[in-house]
């Protein structure tokens, strides 16, 4: 992949637009070779894409169970999603998407999941929940390795550092918020470190780390996204500048290098910003409606972005125009 820069960044735009979906995706994922991106919808389905050819390579229905959440395993047509249609099933699904068929069924929520998160670098996964709890699964067994009560607070945000050795936890109630990060191999002692952090209350429903573990990004519901140092807890930058009037869960992301840090907005652009200064260096135009899920290539210059609209934009470089 080519140096990204800010000049590249300003170069880029809408190379593909994909009006697949009746209605709006709640999710989508990179393959960790860039190769294919995946998506769910509101409108029940999940599809999967080619990169290389900006393509829909496979789309499958998940009419009785909805999906969302959806992520990929270690497999490029094997993927994880959550329920959303059943008022009573908030059960986790193994899909292949290669002939339809669920591989197996994670029972144990008790309420609507708010995050899923597959490990980096084994067949586990990370699932939160409305009901204030946060368990740790296996792809190849149906119970749940582990189960963690949480405050009952907004729900949680979950995530694994990269080399899946970690895993963290975001979440906020009226007068505090906290990350806090547990060791894989004792998490049932509880986190080993908390970090309490300053501000109003929000609701947090994504977390990541960047590629080198240094640092977490904590979107919320707010106007502003906190960057914070994986080691401390210390605020290194806070990132403004796009709308988020209505309190959307908004998704942000960095780019592969750590050095830029995207977010959709609730006006349909999506802004990037300079990870370690917090300068905004480009604001991307491509959505009529509040762009949601924003994602860059894990290996290409590319990134993904999805809205309420229903519409998922692919971006690349305008031509010449990365050294303009």
């Amino acid at each position: 992949m080519m140096k990204l820069t800010p000049q590249t960044l300003r170069a880029m735009e809408v190379a593909r637009v994909r009006r697949d979906n009746a209605k709006p995706i709640n999710a989508l994922d990179f393959f960790h070779d860039g190769s294919m991106l995946v998506t769910s919808s509101d409108d029940e389905s999940i599809r999967l894409y080619n990169c290389m050819e900006g393509k829909l390579q496979k789309l499958v229905y998940s009419r009785k169970y909805g999906a969302c959440h959806v992520r990929f395993t270690h497999h490029q047509l094997s993927i994880i999603c959550a329920s959303r249609n059943l008022s009573n099933d908030h059960s986790l699904r193994y899909l292949s998407l290669h002939d339809n068929q669920f591989l197996r069924y994670f029972h144990g929520h008790t309420a609507p999941v708010t995050a899923l998160e597959m490990s980096p670098k084994e067949d586990l996964f990370v699932s939160a929940s409305r009901d204030s709890s946060v368990r740790l699964w296996d792809l190849r067994q149906e119970a749940a390795l582990g189960v963690l009560s949480v405050p009952n607070h907004s729900p949680p945000a979950v995530s694994f550092d990269p080399e899946g050795l970690i895993f963290a936890t975001a979440m906020s109630d009226q007068t505090t918020r906290a990350v806090r990060l547990y060791d894989m191999r004792s998490y049932a002692k509880g986190p080993f470190t908390t970090f309490r952090l300053s501000g109003p209350p929000v609701a947090f429903h994504h977390l990541s780390f960047s590629n080198d573990g240094k640092t977490i990004l904590l979107p919320s519901t707010s106007d502003a996204i906190d960057l914070i140092d994986a080691f401390d807890g210390n605020q290194l930058a806070t990132y403004r500048g796009h709308s988020n009037a209505g309190g959307l869960m908004l998704e942000a992301s960095f780019t592969p290098d750590g050095q830029f840090v995207l977010s959709g907005s609730d006006d349909g652009t999506v802004h990037v910003w300079h990870a370690a200064t917090g300068r905004e260096v480009a604001v991307m135009q491509g959505h009529a409606n509040a762009a949601t899920s924003v994602r860059w290539s894990p290996t290409h210059m590319l990134a993904a972005s999805a809205c309420t609209g229903s519409l998922l934009c692919l971006w690349i470089p305008r031509l010449g125009g990365a050294g303009a």
